[in-house]
């Protein structure tokens, strides 16, 4: 009786697959928890801190924007469409308004950064530690965790909320004058009667959950490249791979959150 190899070799990958998920995760975990002990520990490197926060937050803000630019204006273009349908044009505002703070523009800044900046650390540190720079500053007395994970997460952390509320700006802006080009409207109508009824408790939590968002995206891009094997081939997996997993997480991510935000603040 013969045997297939291939279902043979099927059956021994899936153990394998899983292995390698569960291996990567214990890895992981150990990885934050040996980030977050060396950085509450002093000196703090806020030099390499605030130039992450350059990086992160000030060179990704024109990308961010336009993107929160699009988002309204499409939203605008196609909801306008739909609410006229129903005979409830008046609602656009308040469905712009509600749908780029509390959902798109969040979403978006988070699946922009990672493009962008989870790609560029993760390419960075990989190239750092096939060179043996990591292995250098090691060498140093100076702890690399500290000083090259720890700082970038921090600055993704930092940003993202502020990197949020200028994609929503954009986003509620480029709707306005969406829809003020279809049936003119005022910027001040408009705004009032987007936020009529409206609170903090609406918005914030949408807002601050992208700190959620920057933590997963530094804490993978960096993993992913200080764990870097093989030379340019390598560098580039880990470039790849962090965009990947961090886009993937932050979308799994936003949708326990919102759970959680509508359980506690509705």
């Amino acid at each position: 009786m013969s045997t297939n190899p291939t279902a043979v070799s099927a059956v021994h990958s899936k153990p394998n697959l899983l292995l390698g998920m569960l291996e990567w995760f214990g890895e992981f975990g150990i990885f934050v928890w040996q980030v977050l002990c060396a950085a509450i520990k002093p000196p703090f490197e806020f030099k390499e801190f605030v130039r992450q926060l350059d990086e992160v937050g000030s060179r990704s803000l024109p990308l961010v924007m336009l993107a929160g630019a699009a988002t309204g204006t499409v939203l605008a273009l196609e909801t306008r469409q739909s609410l006229v349908q129903f005979g409830a044009k008046s609602l656009l505002p308040t469905t712009i308004v509600y749908s780029v703070i509390t959902e798109m523009g969040p979403i978006i800044t988070a699946l922009v950064v990672s493009g962008r900046v989870g790609a560029g650390i993760g390419a960075e540190l990989a190239a750092m530690k096939v060179t043996e720079q990591i292995d250098a500053i090691a060498t140093s007395a100076v702890d690399p965790r500290r000083l090259l994970a720890s700082t970038r997460i921090a600055a993704c952390i930092i940003a993202m909320p502020l990197l949020t509320l200028a994609a929503s700006f954009s986003g509620v802006f480029m709707g306005w004058v969406a829809s003020t080009l279809m049936e003119p409207i005022t910027l001040v109508r408009f705004i009032n009667q987007g936020f009529q009824g409206a609170g903090f408790k609406d918005f914030l939590p949408s807002t601050f959950k992208t700190c959620v968002f920057g933590l997963i995206i530094g804490c993978v891009a960096s993993f992913q490249g200080m764990r870097a094997r093989g030379g340019a081939q390598g560098v580039g997996s880990s470039a790849t791979t962090s965009v990947v997993l961090s886009s993937l997480f932050v979308i799994l991510a936003d949708v326990v959150l919102v759970k959680i935000i509508l359980l506690i603040w509705s």
